[in-house]
């Protein structure tokens, strides 16, 4: 399990994560919603270390991380999709993937085959560029760069922006046989209420920096969060 425990973050003079608890229950797919600009993508920073947190606490199955570096967390089994996906446009779609892998004490010289059970596309295209690919095509190769570590949580900041339906449908998929086949946990920042919706184990909202709600997947329309992330 996930524990995040009083959490603060300042931007400057501004108060960005506030007090924030909360917790992702190990093999199970948990979305964090909230509108814009509300902290989401600094706790994702916070979780991996790329951002120093404040004050409070972060552990995984009972290790403490909140003072390890990224590298460190990566070692205890956390991988993270940033948003944005940051993919290596000169890198061929190969390259991409094995890059994920440096982390490892012996780093794969090829890409494990169920990666790309999961991602039969980047198969197809292993030998073009990273660059070359659309934008469906780079958020599944994200993930896969991702899951290369090996990772017990993943962590995923918005995979579904300006991506088509169809990649969506996909994607959704495809997290769903993480957590179900593979017994992975999944922490999925998400502003597509219906995309979520379909996904989620648990749910959280956040707004202005506090965790306001959280509750079941399966309750989430009886519990009003659409409304709570509507703009």
């Amino acid at each position: 399990m996930l524990t995040i425990e009083s959490l603060n973050q300042y931007y400057g003079g501004s108060h960005i994560l506030r007090d924030v608890s909360m917790t992702v229950p190990e093999g199970k797919l948990t979305v964090l919603l909230g509108r814009n600009g509300v902290g989401k993508t600094t706790l994702l920073r916070c979780l991996m270390g790329v951002v120093p947190a404040k004050s409070g606490s972060i552990a995984w199955n009972g290790r403490v991380l909140t003072k390890l570096p990224t590298w460190s967390r990566v070692a205890n089994g956390l991988a993270y999709v940033p948003q944005g996906r940051d993919i290596f446009g000169r890198l061929t779609v190969e390259e991409n993937l094995l890059v994920g892998a440096a982390s490892k004490k012996r780093a794969p010289a090829r890409v494990p085959d169920h990666i790309y059970t999961l991602f039969p596309v980047l198969k197809d295209m292993k030998a073009r560029r990273g660059g070359d690919l659309s934008g469906g095509q780079q958020q599944q190769l994200a993930i896969g760069r991702a899951l290369m570590s090996e990772p017990q949580l993943l962590i995923l900041d918005e995979p579904t922006e300006g991506i088509q339906p169809s990649i969506i449908q996909d994607i959704g998929r495809t997290l769903r046989q993480l957590v179900e086949e593979m017994h992975m946990t999944v922490l999925l920042v998400e502003q597509y209420y219906d995309f979520a919706k379909a996904v989620a184990d648990r749910y959280w909202v956040m707004s202005r920096g506090e965790i306001v709600a959280g509750g079941n997947g399966a309750t989430m329309d009886a519990d009003g969060v659409r409304a709570l992330i509507a703009v």
